[in-house]
């Protein structure tokens, strides 16, 4: 019976350890690197078309205003 009983001590010490060696450690990082730079905005200003702008002529009926309603006092 004790033969038993210290087997089973020597199977439950011998499982799987984390490897505590400097070589398997990770490394520390000494400085963080910078953000990454914001694109500069390219602000273009567009000429007006040479023909000018096509303003058909019957624009005007497709878009009209509604006449507005009184509030109820």
């Amino acid at each position: 019976m004790e033969i038993v009983e210290r087997t089973t001590e020597i199977t439950a010490e011998e499982g799987c350890t984390t490897p505590r060696s400097r070589k398997y450690r990770i490394p520390v990082t000494s400085v963080c690197p910078p953000p990454p730079r914001k694109k500069s905005m390219v602000v273009r200003i567009r000429d007006p078309p040479r023909n000018g702008y096509f303003q058909p002529p019957d624009l005007e009926t497709l878009f009209y205003a509604l006449p507005r309603r009184e509030a109820c006092a």
